[in-house]
C-alpha cells in the first residue's frame, strides 16, 4: 500500500491563499464578490499539470469547478463569484495531465522537425481512452480524431494542426484522466454577508433623549420625529444603546455618581428590573408594538435599526432570582458585581459563563437574539464581547447565522489586538478599531496598512468611530470643531463603515469630566439630555456632504484599494481609493493639525491610479466643488483647519486603462 501511495501522489498543493490559520477560520466576502484563490501546485519531473478550483454552498453536496490558470513559479489561480448569503466551501484539485504533457512535447518535436509518426499513435491512444469518459456528442468527434491520427491518408502537417488546436485541447481538458489527482486536504470556508457588512454609516443615539422639552423621558414616538434629521445627514444605520428596563439597586447617578438621586434614570447598560429583562422594553420608551412601528418608520427613510446586545444584568434582573446559578456568588452571600479595578460597576452583574448549567445559559442568550430578530432587528452591536468565552461567540453566531445569514454583529471590543482579531475570526461581522486613538500620520498609515493590505483584511471588517458615549479622545477634547471635521473625514474615507455618537459629535461636545478620564462631563449615559440639534454651530451640513460623497463614489465603499501617498509634511496625510476598473478614483488629503494651516507637495503613484503621466488631469474637490488642473505626480496643496481641513478629490480626467 505504501508503494502505491508513493507512486500515485506526485502532486504537491500548498501555500493556498486566502487561508486563515490553516483553514481553522473562514474568510469573509460580500454577496456578488469574486473570490480569488491561489495555490502553489507542482510535481516532480517536467509533466504538464492541470488544476481546478472546487466550490459549493455549504448546503449543497455537489461541487462546481472552474479551471485554475498557471501564473509563474508554480503559482496557480482560480476564482468564483459568491451569489448567495451564508457559507461556501472551496478547495483545489490537481493532477498530472497526460494529454497536455503529450501536446507540449509534440509541439517541440514538430518545431524541431522530428519524426512524430509514433507520437501521433500515442495521441490517438490517449484520445481513445478519454472517449470512455466523454459524452455522446464529444465521443463522436473524438472517434474521428483517432481515425485521422491513425490514417495514412492524412498528412503529418494536418494531424499536427488537429491535435495542437484549441478544440482538441478543450475537449480533452473536459475529460482529462484524473485517476491520480490530488485534492488539497482542507475544505476552506467563505462566509458571505450582505453589502451593509462592508459599507454602512452608523449614527448612535440614546432614544430617551429625543425630548422636545427638558427633563422629559422621550419615547419611540418622539424618536420618529428625529428620523428625518438622521436621514438628511446620510446615515443608514441607527444604533440604540440598550432599550430594556433599567435596574434600581445601586443605580448610578449623574456623572457616574455611585449614589443616584430621585429622578436619575440610571445607565441603560444596567439591564433588568421588576418590569422585565432582555426581552422587554423600558416602559417609558413605549411598548414592543411601538418599537416595531419605529422600525417600520425608520425603514421608510432607508434607515436600519441596530440594537445593543449587552449580556449582563442589574441586581434587579429576573434572572438573578430565577437562575442564581448563572452568577458568581461571593463568600458573604452576595453576587460579584462587575469590576475593572479600580473602576466598580455595582449596578451590573456579569453572567457566570463557567456555570454548571452552561448549555441552559447559552440557549437562553441565543433566545434573546432570536426574540429581537422576530421584532425586525437584523443588526446587533455587541457590548464587551471580549469578556465572554470565545467558544460561546463562535457557537452563538453560527447558530444565529445558520437561519438568519443576513444578521450583522458588530464587536465592541477595545482590547488587545489578538483578541480583537480572534473575535473577528470567530464570526463577528464588523469590529471597532483603534482609530479613535490614532492621530498622527505614521500611526494612521501603519495601522490602516495592516487592516487593509495584510491577511487581516480577509476576516476583519473595521468600523471606525471618532467618538462613543464612553470615549471623548484628547484630539477632540483639545481641537474643537476643526478636530471634529478632521476626524469625520478620516473616519468616513479611511473606512467603508464608520459611525458617530450623536448629537454629541455634530454639536462638537468636547467637555470632559476630568483630565484623567475620557468620560464626557454630564455624560448622557447617566442622565436625560436635551440636544439643540438646530444649533447654527452644528456640523450636520458638513456631515451630510461627506456622507453624500460616500454614497456617490463606489471607491469609498470598500477598503481593499486603500493606498497611501507620500507628502513632504508630516501634518498632511494623503491616500486614495479606487474601483477595480479605475472608473472611480478618490484622492483624500487631510490636515492633521487642527491649529495651523499646513502646506506641502503630494507625490502620487499615477500608474496605480490609471493616470497618464504625460497629460494634465483635473481633480475636483467634492467638499467645495473647486476644480484644479494638475500635472505629473507631484502637486501642491494647502489646507487651513479654520476653513475646511481636508480635500476629497475625484480625479475626473486623464484616466487611462489599467495596466494590470
Amino acid at each position: 500500500m505504501m508503494e502505491c501511495e508513493r507512486r500515485t501522489t506526485r502532486i504537491i498543493i500548498e501555500g493556498v491563499t486566502p487561508e486563515i490559520d490553516g483553514g481553522r477560520f473562514p474568510i469573509k466576502r460580500i454577496i456578488g464578490d469574486r473570490v480569488i484563490i491561489e495555490a502553489d501546485i507542482f510535481a516532480d519531473g517536467h509533466d504538464a499539470l492541470s488544476a481546478v478550483l472546487l466550490h459549493r454552498t455549504e448546503d449543497n453536496p455537489n461541487w462546481s469547478e472552474v479551471p485554475m490558470e498557471s501564473l509563474v513559479n508554480d503559482r496557480w489561480r482560480g476564482s468564483f463569484v459568491v451569489t448567495k448569503l451564508g457559507r461556501y466551501r472551496y478547495t483545489c484539485v490537481a493532477w498530472v495531465d497526460r494529454f497536455r504533457t503529450w501536446q507540449q512535447d509534440m509541439l517541440k518535436r514538430v518545431e524541431a522537425k522530428q519524426d512524430v509518426s509514433v507520437d501521433f499513435l500515442i495521441g490517438a491512444q490517449l484520445i481513445e481512452e478519454a472517449i470512455q469518459r466523454a459524452g455522446k456528442t464529444d465521443a463522436g468527434n473524438m472517434k474521428k480524431w483517432v481515425e485521422s491520427l491513425r490514417s495514412s491518408q492524412v498528412s503529418p502537417s494536418a494531424k499536427a494542426r488537429l491535435v495542437l488546436g484549441k478544440k482538441v485541447a478543450a475537449v480533452m481538458a473536459k475529460y482529462s484522466d484524473r485517476r491520480f489527482s490530488v485534492t488539497y486536504p482542507e475544505e476552506l470556508v467563505v462566509v458571505v454577508d450582505r453589502e451593509k457588512a462592508r459599507f454602512s454609516t452608523w449614527y448612535e443615539m440614546f432614544p430617551r433623549s429625543c425630548m422636545s422639552e427638558p427633563g422629559r423621558h422621550s419615547t419611540f414616538k418622539d424618536c420618529e420625529t428625529r428620523l428625518p434629521y438622521i436621514s438628511e445627514m446620510g446615515f443608514d444605520v441607527l444604533y440604540f444603546p440598550p432599550i430594556h428596563p433599567i435596574g434600581h439597586t445601586s443605580r448610578k447617578g449623574k456623572n457616574n455618581n455611585p449614589t443616584a438621586k430621585a429622578g436619575d434614570p440610571g445607565t441603560p447598560w444596567a439591564i433588568g428590573s421588576q418590569e422585565g429583562g432582555h426581552k422587554s422594553v423600558h416602559p417609558q420608551l413605549g411598548t414592543l408594538e411601538d418599537f416595531r412601528g419605529f422600525i417600520n418608520k425608520a425603514r421608510e427613510y432607508g434607515i436600519e435599526i441596530a440594537l445593543d446586545l449587552a449580556f449582563q444584568c442589574s441586581p434587579d434582573h429576573p434572572y438573578v432570582k430565577e437562575h442564581p446559578e448563572w452568577f458568581r456568588w461571593r463568600p458573604d452571600g452576595t453576587v460579584q458585581y462587575a469590576e475593572n479595578p479600580p473602576k466598580k460597576y455595582q449596578d451590573i452583574y456579569p453572567l457566570e459563563f463557567e456555570t454548571d448549567n452552561q448549555q441552559e445559559l447559552w440557549e437562553e442568550l441565543k433566545s434573546i437574539i432570536l426574540f429581537w430578530i422576530e421584532q425586525g432587528v437584523r443588526i446587533f452591536r455587541v457590548d464587551n464581547p471580549h469578556t465572554k468565552p470565545f467558544v460561546f461567540w463562535e457557537w452563538l453566531i453560527n447558530e444565529v447565522k445558520r437561519d438568519y445569514p443576513e444578521v450583522i454583529f458588530l464587536s465592541e471590543a477595545f482590547t488587545r489586538p489578538k483578541i480583537m482579531y480572534r473575535l473577528a475570526k470567530l464570526g463577528f461581522t464588523q469590529s471597532y478599531t483603534y482609530f479613535t486613538w490614532r492621530n498622527v500620520k505614521w500611526e494612521l498609515t501603519e495601522y490602516f496598512t495592516e487592516l487593509t493590505q495584510t491577511d487581516v483584511q480577509e476576516f476583519f471588517h473595521p468600523n471606525l468611530w471618532p467618538n462613543t458615549p464612553d470615549i471623548l479622545s484628547d484630539y477632540l477634547c483639545d481641537g474643537g470643531w476643526p478636530a471634529f471635521m478632521t476626524r469625520l473625514v478620516l473616519a468616513a474615507t479611511l473606512g467603508a463603515s464608520y459611525g458617530i455618537y450623536g448629537p454629541a459629535f455634530e454639536l462638537c461636545e468636547n467637555r470632559r469630566k476630568d483630565k484623567e478620564s475620557e468620560e464626557y462631563l454630564d455624560s448622557e449615559k447617566y442622565e436625560l439630555k436635551q440636544w439643540d440639534i438646530k444649533s447654527p454651530d452644528s456640523l450636520k451640513d458638513f456631515i451630510a456632504r461627506v456622507n453624500s460623497i460616500r454614497r456617490q463614489n463606489p471607491a469609498l465603499q470598500s477598503d481593499l484599494s486603500l493606498c497611501f501617498h507620500s507628502v513632504d509634511n508630516d501634518q498632511l496625510i494623503c491616500y486614495s481609493k479606487h474601483t477595480e476598473d479605475l472608473s472611480n478614483v478618490i484622492l483624500v488629503v487631510v490636515n492633521l493639525d487642527y491649529r495651523y494651516k499646513q502646506l506641502g507637495w503630494v507625490d502620487l503613484s499615477l500608474d496605480e491610479l490609471g493616470i497618464d503621466l504625460s497629460k494634465p488631469y483635473k481633480v475636483r474637490d467634492l467638499l467645495t466643488d473647486a476644480t484644479y488642473q494638475w500635472q505629473g505626480s507631484r502637486n501642491y496643496v494647502e489646507l487651513d483647519p479654520g476653513k475646511i481641513p481636508a480635500h476629497i478629490f475625484r480625479i475626473d480626467q486623464g484616466i487611462t486603462e489599467s495596466k494590470n
